[in-house]
């Protein structure tokens, strides 16, 4: 940051005469450079520094030290809104007027005493307007250096009330489950539930490419340890510039070119629960409030409100300015601690009643709970006489991933899976080249019972034989004598005659029954149809 004197450069000698007055000085110098380099000298000494210091109004003092905690410099929108603004007023105006003797904020009263200058900066963003302390006077003003991280910045609010700590929702690891779900859903071409967060931690992590599985990678993650699989995906979430937590919340709409680095956001709320004591229940409204009030632009570097198009998707309003921190700003901490924290086992929630949104939060004491972060997959697997298959939840995910490929899938429960081998499901996995005996060799090694034998059999022979039965839907036409099936045969409807299973019973061809009792009516016959798979309305 600049020092003193490069910081009062452009004023005019009637400003720095007014800063003088303001630490009970005298300029000597009637020239601006010399008025300059005296002023500075003198505003240095440490004495004289503390003295005026102590003098200043409590607003003054706060912003000073809110500046100073912040490492010296703030961006400007962001102080300004805090502290007030500083009204430009020209040098008659001002040696008219003396605002300096009647601030109108506290940042106008650090101005007068040059603790506070303003200038552009550049970032990673581009060039911003901060507010700073100049570089020189920054260890004169009392509060320790080491107080700059966010956390020290930050204070947490105040403990969760019990009805807010009401009913529990413990973090855990069920995220690898429903990742190892997603992954044999995409592998074996099945609609899989969208899941933006988690695809975009899947590809983040090597795992998917452009929705394609990158095989290595993914045996790799699904053969993994759950901690070291979980640590993963944290680490994955912790870096990405793509993962964009703005663009996943489902009350958002984003609209425009406009862009913003959701690592920004990310890694500042992370660094505010480190610095949590674990254990401890949070109340969330009251956490967010807090971060509303002393660091609100904890997402837009250059204090920015009106940049970003952002639309409700409740009622389509766009939601800009600074009066809508809580619908975009604070609905991001929300997202970020009640969805994504808690999806990758950071944190703890609680709600007053079952169904009701989170109200409090805390970090996990340990991760070590072998319920909520087991540490090894060793459950067996289940194979039923008429081959249901059950996969409980802590079966190796490789193991789950592949007899997914193999099978249907019916309803999951809780703490389990199920399948079930269909000669369409056996065939679809033949084309991916897998073959029934894998299915059996991963059956046999990790069922926690021999396989019932007849099922065993049957597969072999489905391989080997391919569909040997058959229960099928058909639409038959009985008749009272076999001369009347001879004569229909005879006439324009015979090619919607199917297999002849008797003297007096023909299969219908699917669709056609209006047809063939329209051809029967002809011949004098008047059909009574009671199927239930007429589609064309004919009587």
């Amino acid at each position: 940051m600049p020092d003193l004197i490069h910081s009062l450069q452009g004023q005019d000698l009637g400003q720095l005469r007014i800063v003088a007055g303001l630490w009970g000085l005298e300029l000597r110098s009637s020239e601006v450079d010399g008025a300059l380099r005296e002023l500075a000298a003198a505003i240095l000494s440490q004495p004289l520094a503390a003295e005026v210091m102590a003098s200043l109004s409590p607003e003054a003092a706060a912003a000073l030290t809110t500046l100073k905690r912040a490492g010296g410099r703030m961006p400007w929108a962001g102080f300004a809104r805090q502290f007030g603004d500083v009204r430009e007023i020209g040098a008659a105006k001002r040696d008219r007027e003396k605002p300096f003797l009647h601030p109108a904020s506290a940042a106008e009263g650090l101005f007068y005493r040059a603790l506070l200058s303003r200038a552009f900066f550049d970032t990673d963003n581009g060039p911003q307007e901060f507010a700073y302390i100049p570089d020189d006077l920054l260890p004169l003003i009392r509060g320790d250096s080491s107080t700059d991280s966010p956390a020290f910045k930050m204070t947490p609010g105040r403990a969760a009330t019990p009805n807010e700590r009401a009913h529990p929702q413990l973090a855990n690891d069920r995220i690898l489950d429903d990742a190892t779900t997603l992954l044999a859903a995409m592998r074996s071409g099945r609609a899989a539930k969208p899941d933006g967060l988690l695809q975009g931690l899947l590809a983040e992590a090597g795992i998917l490419k452009k929705n394609d599985i990158q095989a290595q990678k993914a045996r790799a993650f699904l053969e993994a340890s759950r901690p070291e699989a979980l640590q993963t995906l944290v680490q994955a979430w912790r870096t990405s510039e793509k993962i964009n937590e703005l663009r996943l919340m489902p009350d958002l709409l984003c609209e425009g070119q406009w862009s913003n680095d959701p690592r920004i956001a990310r890694l500042y709320l992370l660094n505010l629960l480190e610095a949590l004591p674990a254990g401890t229940w949070w109340s969330l409204d009251a956490f967010i409030s807090r971060i509303k009030e002393q660091q609100p632009d904890f997402q837009r570097p250059s204090g920015d409100y009106d940049s970003w198009f952002i639309k409700s998707a409740t009622d389509g309003r766009y939601l800009r300015g600074f009066s809508d921190w809580e619908a975009v700003d604070g609905a991001v901490i929300r997202f970020l601690v009640t969805d994504v924290c808690h999806r990758l086992g950071i944190v703890d929630l609680a709600c007053p009643a079952e169904g009701r949104p989170a109200a409090a939060f805390r970090v996990p004491a340990s991760r070590t709970d072998p319920i909520r972060f087991p540490g090894s997959e060793q459950g067996r697997v289940h194979v039923a006489s008429q081959g249901r298959i059950t996969v409980p939840r802590l079966v190796p995910r490789a193991v789950r991933y592949q007899l997914a490929r193999f099978c249907d899938w019916d309803q999951d429960k809780p703490d389990e899976y199920r399948y079930e081998a269909t000669p369409e499901s056996l065939r679809k996995a033949a084309e991916q080249g897998l073959k029934v005996e894998h299915l059996l060799a991963v059956l046999a090694k990790h069922a926690g019972a021999r396989l019932p034998a007849p099922w065993v059999r049957a597969l072999k022979r489905w391989e080997a034989s391919g569909v040997e039965a058959r229960a099928e839907n058909q639409i038959i036409l009985r008749v009272s004598r076999p001369d009347i099936l001879a004569e229909l045969g005879k006439s324009r409807a015979a090619r919607f005659l199917g297999e002849r299973l008797g003297p007096t019973t023909v299969v219908i061809k699917r669709g056609a029954q209006s047809k063939v009792i329209a051809a029967l009516a002809e011949l004098g016959i008047l059909a009574d149809d009671n199927s239930s798979d007429r589609k064309d309305g004919a009587p």
